[in-house]
């Protein structure tokens, strides 16, 4: 797929995040209907819908591959013939309930990850991208940093020059 370059440049300006297919489970539903009604109709199959239980056992994987991974796995279901199933997921079951003391370690991550954000805004004088940006500082790419700075609450004070 080909996009107009003016266009992609006009909506570069704005950048939009996207959650990973992880942090949004509740999509996943939605998702998996979708791709089922488009493999069906691509393959020629009747769509006979999905076992609640096997919807439950997408909703509980990690997804490393994100949609892609979503994508194929549906795909490959329709393809194989027969009622949907999910057989490889069941050893890949994510543990949805934290361990005791994860909320702690959880909030001493956000403090570092922050305190870096800060040094590294303190260091650039403000500035967030660029060659001598924080996000080139941090090793990021200038909207990821943006994303975690408002994640994080971080917002950038411009102090106006001094004209004394």
């Amino acid at each position: 797929m080909r996009i107009r370059e003016d266009l992609f440049y006009r909506l570069n300006v704005f950048p939009i995040f996207v959650p990973f297919l992880r942090e949004r489970r509740e999509d996943i539903p939605y998702l998996v209907l979708h791709f089922l009604d488009l493999f069906c109709t691509q393959n020629k199959k009747k769509n006979a819908g999905i076992p609640e239980s096997e919807m439950i056992k997408l909703q509980d994987y990690s997804w490393p591959g994100n949609i892609r991974e979503l994508s194929n796995m549906v795909e490959r279901a329709v393809i194989s013939g027969g009622p949907i199933r999910f057989p490889t997921l069941e050893s890949h079951r994510i543990e949805t309930a934290k361990p005791v003391g994860s909320h702690k370690l959880d909030n001493i991550v956000k403090n570092v990850e922050r305190q870096s954000i800060l040094d590294a805004l303190e260091k650039t004088r403000g500035k967030v991208s660029g060659k001598d940006g924080a996000a080139a500082l941090l090793g990021m790419n200038r909207s990821a940093l943006i994303h975690r700075m408002r994640k994080l609450g971080i917002q950038i004070v411009r102090n106006p020059r001094n004209t004394d």
